[in-house]
């Protein structure tokens, strides 16, 4: 009979090796106790040897899906799993009972000593499949005649209970185990009409697949990489700190059994707790500085506890090391700007608004915000921050809204564009403005001019002194322009650059300077 042995059971196997067998591992029994493992591997006691006289013939059609399971549990690849695992046919059991039994007569000597005992509990029918012959030949890219599919589909030996003029119902043999579906038939009837018959089109049409949407994990190790590639390294600070460090002592998540004074709050923002990070390493003579956190921030509102996960940058120090041919430079809000901008960018994100800082948080610095919602606010360390860690040198930190941030990124939409066969033109403009205009004023105000040809506006350089009227700074752009279906002319730059011209002045009051 054939059974499933309690969890755990010991089985020696042919190859004398203990096995402890799973709950759901199919056995070969007899009356006392297992000899095989059903369409895997035989045992020890059970095998064929040198003093073997009598043997029993078993021929079994056992589960494809069971078979595979038991033999990649136990690491085995068998002839038996091999072939049970691809599936076999389940009306070829007494065929092949009795045509081993004959071999062993005919090769042996063996004398056959009992009659076939058949247990077949519920017959197998054929699969019943259903074929358009416009699929058909929609699948395999050619034009094959009705009469020819039909004649290449009886010939393998299956059945038509039903044709009409658009296709063919079929009974399907069970030893065509392969073939349950539309498909599979399509692909019998291309291999036998032949793939070196199926002409190759001179253009080939596919869909793009979109890749599912990355997960919180996948988001984060990219921008984790990101980071690190430009020479940032991560930091893990306590969740646990200070209770002084709570700005707002109402929301405090107090510790009800703390280590220590200075762990008995969870942090309400990740800044401080990098700031002592921050002077440990300026304390050991480490002043070049560039941090990243990945962590949640802890609050009690409205007798609620709520956690918020953020993404800290901070910079100190130089930018690069003073070497012999060249001074270090000190690092300055732009570089945290230039990072905070390659994060954005990296996720896909655009469509955000920025203004000035009016934060006690920050010294001074830059929010970007969509809707109400602040993306990231960043810019430097007030001085009553560096005195609480005991820091005298100027730090710059970015407070990224890591859980809003992902939330953008998995409604992005994705895509695709063909990139552009023709060349890119780029034309330079300086201009006064009055020193209340943003470079983000004017960029705005360049894109609404002509959305399809501007592909992107850079600022090369920023001057206010003396030599300027009072009240008045100079911006010098540059614009670069380009067309997916054409190369631009000379008059059409000039022109777009014309209206740009005209919409500055118009509405930022911008002086173009010749």
């Amino acid at each position: 009979k054939v059974k499933k042995c309690a969890e755990g059971t010991p089985f020696v196997t042919l190859d004398g090796v203990t096995r402890k067998l799973s709950a759901d591992d199919l056995m070969i029994c007899d009356a006392n106790k297992a000899l095989a493992i059903a369409g895997v591997f035989g045992g020890q006691k059970s095998g064929v040897s040198d003093s073997t006289v009598n043997i029993f013939l078993e021929s079994a059609y056992f589960n494809s899906v069971s078979v595979r399971k038991t033999a990649k549990r136990f690491a085995l690849k068998t002839d038996a799993s091999f072939r049970y695992e691809r599936g076999t046919d389940p009306e070829i059991t007494v065929y092949a009972l009795k045509r081993a039994a004959l071999l062993i007569q005919e090769i042996a000597g063996g004398t056959i000593a009992s009659s076939v005992s058949d247990i077949y509990p519920s017959e197998i029918n054929p699969f019943d499949v259903s074929v358009s012959y416009a699929n058909i030949n929609k699948l395999i890219g050619a034009q094959i005649p009705s009469k020819e599919i039909k004649a290449i589909i009886t010939a393998l030996g299956i059945t038509v209970a039903e044709e009409t003029s658009e296709g063919l119902q079929l009974k399907v043999p069970s030893f065509k185990v392969d073939v349950t579906r539309e498909c599979d038939v399509t692909e019998e009837v291309l291999r036998i009409y032949g793939y070196n018959n199926i002409e190759i089109p001179s253009k080939v049409n596919a869909s793009l697949s979109y890749v599912a949407k990355p997960n919180k994990e996948q988001t984060q190790h990219f921008i984790a990489d990101m980071l690190t590639a430009n020479g940032y390294l991560e930091i893990l600070c306590n969740s646990l700190t200070k209770g002084a460090y709570s700005k707002k002592p109402e929301e405090a998540v107090q510790i009800l059994n703390p280590l220590s004074s200075d762990l008995n709050v969870m942090r309400q923002e990740l800044l401080l707790p990098a700031l002592e990070s921050v002077a440990y390493n300026l304390n050991r003579k480490s002043a070049d500085i560039k941090f990243y956190e990945f962590g949640k921030t802890y609050h009690l509102i409205n007798e609620k506890y709520v956690e918020r996960p953020r993404l800290l940058l901070v910079l100190s120090g130089s930018v690069q090391s003073e070497q012999w041919n060249q001074k270090g430079n000190t690092v300055s809000f732009y570089n945290l700007k230039s990072a905070v901008d390659a994060v954005i960018g990296r996720l896909g994100i655009s469509n955000y608004q920025s203004e000035e800082l009016s934060d006690e948080n920050f010294a001074f610095g830059l929010k970007y915000f969509r809707g109400d919602k602040a993306i990231v606010s960043f810019g430097a360390v007030t001085a009553a921050d560096k005195k609480k860690a005991d820091i005298d040198k100027d730090v710059y930190y970015a407070d990224f809204d890591w859980a809003l941030l992902l939330d953008i990124v998995r409604k992005n939409k994705i895509i695709n564009k063909e990139i552009p066969k023709f060349p890119a033109v780029r034309r330079d403009l300086s201009m006064l403005v009055d020193t209340a205009v943003t470079f983000d004023d004017l960029k705005t105000i360049a894109f609404k001019t002509d959305k399809k040809l501007i592909r992107s506006i850079q600022v090369f350089d920023v001057y206010v002194g003396d030599k300027l009227p009072e009240g008045k700074k100079s911006y010098a752009l540059n614009f670069t322009l380009q067309d997916d279906e054409q190369t631009l002319t000379d008059k059409q730059i000039d022109s777009v650059m014309q209206k740009i011209i005209y919409n500055l002045a118009q509405t930022a009051k911008a002086e173009i300077r010749k």
